[in-house]
């Protein structure tokens, strides 16, 4: 999935408890497939992340040869401005585009 052009909410707003209880039921599994869904958007992120800025890495690892490199902080700040993980999987939810599998569906 593509969570560069996510459309969640940077910042904390309010929400109504009633609209998560509306897609799975309870508000119990709302809360706990909002946190599974964050958790791999999380990872995912991670992995994206530790890609990118490995391509920076250099092999030596002296502290008097590490200088600042401009595109290395220009793709932190991008992924720091990015909606959190949460925002995004409660986006999802209520998009409708979170679907839980239960152990008794097969």
């Amino acid at each position: 999935m593509n969570f560069k052009n996510s459309v969640a909410e940077k910042t904390t707003i309010t929400r109504d408890t009633v609209t998560f209880e509306e897609n799975f039921g309870n508000i119990y599994e709302s809360i706990v497939a909002m946190a599974k869904r964050s958790n791999q958007i999380s990872v995912e992120l991670k992995e994206e992340l530790t890609q990118k800025l490995q391509e920076f890495a250099s092999s030596t690892d002296n502290l008097e040869e590490i200088f600042e490199n401009r595109e290395q902080i220009e793709i932190s700040k991008f992924y720091e401005k990015m909606p959190k993980p949460v925002a995004m999987a409660m986006d999802q939810m209520l998009k409708d585009e979170l679907h839980i599998r239960k152990g008794e569906d097969k």
